[in-house]
């Protein structure tokens, strides 16, 4: 690679660590300060940092060798990781998570389940799924990040994803939410820039004639198929029954988004929010600085598909066609938009991983009345932890699709049940939540050693398990103490099986209740939500390849959707606490 371009990626690497050094001395005032910025920091900044923290390099590279393999018909994958989230937080999860008004997702299950000995089993289990989850996560984006640098640079994978990762624990370390929160600000911008160009260039290089001779036919279409014959007995042979796996897929991202967040770091911007109304704010937005992912990810897989650049694995189509085909100068910038979202999405990860380790495994069994300095010493510890666990997981995958299918499938399976239940289901208790959550977990260990296990399979038997544990735990032990049940419905008034406690309130519930609280709005918002999420997403995909009419016709779904969402959605928005005013990071 060019002086120029090493030059441009190295200034960024220094401007971030720089501010990790400069938000020092704020994030170490307290644990609230180190793990949700005081709960100051701006929804739009809250939401431009979560969108970076999913705008993955490693999550990237893996979109691109979906459509490379499958066409658009691949975007029905994302659905495993809840790429309709943002209809789901901006519609209720966003406000029912900061109404809680805790911490961390785990500390989350006292205000749930009481503080007594259920409550605190709950946390712990919610808490140990955790770690593993985001150490699994940390070890995906070490494969991830090795494959690509190692592409730029003369050095194996494993050494270049030991430098980068150094380098972003390094700032993380230092700065904790505040200094994540700033430079995800910093990074969506620089995301924006290069993914738009590497969208121009490829709309710009391609024409109607070149796609239509070296796309393969039927590429375009987003309609699943019940079978892809072409994957019989090939290394993608798992994926040739795809009407299955189309099934599990929706399915599984339905459970997930309405469980809440799906990665932990996601639950943290919504606790972080200055109220419910900005929580739900950060959920509409959240969506929205992705779009340009797809346009990008799109430009990217039509370039290689036409010829631009020879790959035989689909993981690194991605790094190659970068190489091959941008100039000096506007490589490097965008090499450094890519690498800002893999520090994004680490530095999210690891700061998130961290807060469960000290506030609810560390603090609560060892050190339960230490001084705020301590913590935010032992918080700097818990987050070198986690990322040698991690790394240790990423020199045993194989590649990223091993590492991400058994997280987002076979232990994903193990912890979503209780996760739905916990929200929708009074008679959900501690015991019931610890039973599905750790049960399923030992479930999925087994599917490590069996990769090439179809999803259809690995998915259901795990989930079953885990619902019948989670059912069983809770009916077979004292539900959770009235006051405790009353407390979190009067505060986080969330809807579905909540009828008892409604009654013990000797309040009606739309007394209780306002704007899109009722289940038929919050449901009538979410499928609006989903259905402009993927009209947005769609557009600019087929506008790159020159499919205008399909760009439009899904960009006029999403701007209607749209439209009737400022009367359901917005309009029925809580009221401000108060009035504030301030900088993204006051």
């Amino acid at each position: 690679m060019a002086y120029l371009d090493l030059s441009l990626i190295l200034i960024y690497f220094i401007v971030v660590i720089a501010l990790g050094f400069w938000y020092r001395r704020r994030a170490s005032q307290d644990l609230d300060s180190y793990f949700l910025g005081g709960k100051k920091i701006h929804w739009l900044a809250l939401a431009m940092s979560g969108s970076a923290s999913n705008f993955d390099i490693t999550g990237t590279m893996w979109i691109v060798s979906m459509l490379f393999l499958m066409g658009m018909k691949s975007m029905w994958i994302h659905w495993m990781w809840g790429v309709m989230m943002g209809a789901f937080f901006a519609s209720y999860i966003g406000k029912w998570v900061r109404r809680s008004g805790v911490m961390t997702g785990a500390e989350w299950m006292i205000t749930r389940f009481g503080d007594g000995r259920p409550g605190k089993v709950a946390r712990t289990a919610y808490a140990l799924m955790a770690v593993i989850t985001q150490i699994s996560f940390i070890g995906y984006a070490f494969q991830g990040i090795g494959k690509f640098a190692s592409v730029y640079v003369p050095f194996s994978p494993d050494v270049c994803a030991l430098v980068i990762i150094g380098a972003t624990t390094l700032y993380v370390l230092l700065g904790g939410l505040y200094s994540v929160v700033l430079t995800d600000v910093i990074q969506t911008v620089v995301l924006s820039l290069a993914s738009v160009l590497i969208a121009w260039l490829a709309y710009s290089q391609l024409t109607p004639e070149i796609i239509g001779q070296t796309v393969p036919q039927g590429w375009e279409s987003v309609l699943p198929r019940w079978r892809l014959p072409e994957f019989a007995g090939t290394e993608h042979a798992g994926y040739e029954f795809f009407g299955a796996l189309v099934i599990v897929w929706v399915l599984k991202g339905l459970f997930l988004n309405a469980g809440g967040p799906a990665q932990m770091y996601d639950f943290q911007r919504f606790l972080a929010a200055r109220e419910p109304r900005d929580a739900a704010k950060i959920g509409a937005s959240w969506s929205l600085f992705l779009v340009v992912r797809w346009a990008m990810a799109a430009g990217i897989t039509l370039l290689a598909l036409s010829g631009v650049a020879r790959v035989s694995d689909p993981e690194k189509v991605m790094p190659i066609v970068l190489l091959e085909y941008l100039p000096v100068g506007l490589r490097g910038i965008v090499i450094a938009g890519l690498l800002a979202a893999f520090m994004s999405t680490f530095s999210s990860t690891v700061n998130s991983g961290a807060s469960y380790l000290v506030r609810d495994l560390w603090q609560p069994f060892f050190v339960p009345r230490a001084r705020q300095k301590q913590l935010v010493r032992s918080g700097y510890v818990a987050t070198g932890g986690i990322v040698l666990a991690g790394i240790a997981i990423g020199y045993q995958a194989q590649s990223i699709a091993q590492i991400w299918n058994w997280m987002m499938m076979a232990l994903g399976a193990g912890v979503i049940i209780p996760n739905v239940l916990k929200w929708y289901w009074w008679r959900m208790n501690g015991w019931g939540f610890a039973a599905g959550t750790i049960g399923g977990m030992v479930l999925s260990i087994p599917f490590l050693f069996f990769p090439d296990a179809p999803m259809y399979l690995t998915f259901p038997p795990v989930c079953a398990a885990s619902l019948i544990a989670s059912v069983a735990g809770s009916l077979l032990t004292g539900p959770v103490d009235q006051r405790t049940l009353n407390s979190f419905y009067r505060t986080v008034r969330p809807f579905g099986l909540w009828g008892t406690v409604r009654e013990q309130c000797g309040l009606p519930e739309e007394q209780i209740s306002s704007g899109t609280e009722s289940a038929w709005i919050a449901a009538l918002n979410t499928a609006l939500g989903i259905i402009a999420i993927t009209g947005l997403y769609l557009f600019p995909m087929y506008l790159v390849g020159h499919w205008h009419a399909r760009a439009f016709a899904w960009l006029g779904a999403a701007l209607c959707a749209g439209v009737v969402l400022a009367f359901t959605w917005y309009r029925n928005l809580p009221r401000p606490h108060s009035e504030r005013t301030g900088s993204l990071s006051t």
